[in-house]
Parts: C-alpha cells; structure tokens; sequence
C-alpha cells in the first residue's frame, strides 16, 4: 500500500497524510535506538501499521468532518500499552482532521517509547496527553482527565483474558474497546468468557484475514 492509497481509502486529506508520513519518519529514526516496532515491519508501514490502526476509526461513535464534534462523536480516548504509537498516534493524527474535539490519552510504562510518544506529538501538533506509568497505577490514581473515557485501544498488549482486567479500570456503562486480536481471537475469546461477561462484536481485519477487531462493551467480572 502506498501513502496515497492510504489516503484514498481511508478518506484523509494531504495535511493528515503528510503528517502520517513524519511520524513514518520518527518512527525509522527512533527505532534505530528503541525498539518500537518488528524491524522487518517498517518497510510495509503503510499496510502493516497505517491502515491496521486506522480501520478502527469506523467502529468509534460517530466523528465530525467540521471543527465541532458531532454530539454523539467520541471525544476521550486512551490508548493501552502504545509502544510506538499503534493504533493511538495514527488514530490522533486522523482525529486532528475528523474530531477537533477529541483528546488522546497514551498510557506507556517505558521511558524512552513515552518520550518518542512525546516528540511526535510536539512534531504533529497533537491534541494528546502521553501518562508515562503503569496501566495499574494509572487506574489506581484516577486522574480526572480519564473519569469518562469513550473508546479504549489496544494492540499487541496481552491476551484477552489479561487485557480485559487491564482496561476494566476505566469503563463506564458507554465505553467501548476495540482492540486488535490475531488469528487465536476465538480461542482468546472463549477463555475470556469463562472469567468475564461481555458485549463483543468481531469485526473482519482489512489487513489479516485470519484477524478481528474485537468492539467490545459492558464488561464485568463473573464472580459478581
């Protein structure tokens, strides 16, 4: 996939477009010191990386293509685990364009992928925050920018079963999680359900047939 077939098939304009292509560029810069990403990845980031987080945007409540969000639009995202920015920076980036209102939240425990986090922001322009901790300990502290969270992201985090502790923290009775799962997504699935009652829709991959976005909702232990 090309930038331009990104562009065309995921509707954004050559501001968001070029914008993806300097972080593509932090991305190569920074990976030569911090492992980011699968180093055999970065020569498909259109396809592997680009297109994989932004297929999520189709599963968020609905986003506004004006400077005003549209009342039901997501507007509080937290992205789980961000590593190198995937799906959150990519879904940033396009919601700078779709959601003016929007705010991305980025939890990362490891110094240096929050500080490469941080520097794509600033680079971007982003309306971002980057909580540089533990899941756990953010969850524990509570901040108050995270009370009402629309959507949740993560990808390439944790099983299910483990995930699903992790983002239960910051729920309320409308968030949504979609989260990327691989080719074991049903296994992963039917093990979670033995732990956990859920909402979840499957939704086919554009980029791994053999892959879901699992849309997940109301999740609560079994044990109550």
């Amino acid at each position: 996939m090309t930038p331009e077939q990104f562009a065309e098939t995921y509707d954004v304009s050559r501001e968001t477009l070029t914008k993806l292509m300097a972080y593509q560029a932090l991305l190569g810069k920074w990976q030569k010191s911090v492992n980011l990403v699968g180093p055999n990845t970065l020569a498909h980031f259109w396809q592997r990386h680009a297109a994989d987080s932004a297929q999520i945007m189709r599963y968020a409540p609905s986003t506004s293509d004006t400077a005003r969000a549209a009342p039901n639009a997501a507007k509080t995202w937290l992205d789980l685990g961000s590593g190198g920015g995937l799906p959150g920076l990519v879904l940033a980036i396009m919601l700078a364009e779709k959601n003016a209102a929007a705010h991305m939240h980025f939890i990362e425990s490891d110094r240096k992928k929050a500080g490469f986090l941080r520097a794509v922001i600033a680079d971007t322009g982003l309306t971002a925050t980057v909580h540089h901790a533990r899941i756990e300990a953010v969850a524990a502290a509570k901040p108050p920018a995270l009370a009402e969270i629309d959507v949740i992201t993560a990808r390439a985090l944790a099983p299910l079963p483990d995930l699903l502790g992790l983002l239960v923290p910051f729920c309320n009775s409308s968030t949504v999680a979609l989260v990327h799962k691989g080719r074991n997504w049903q296994e992963e699935l039917t093990a979670s359900e033995q732990y956990w009652k859920l909402n979840v829709t499957a939704q086919l991959s554009d980029t791994d047939a053999a892959a879901r976005i699992l849309e997940i909702s109301a999740v609560t232990p079994r044990n109550r």
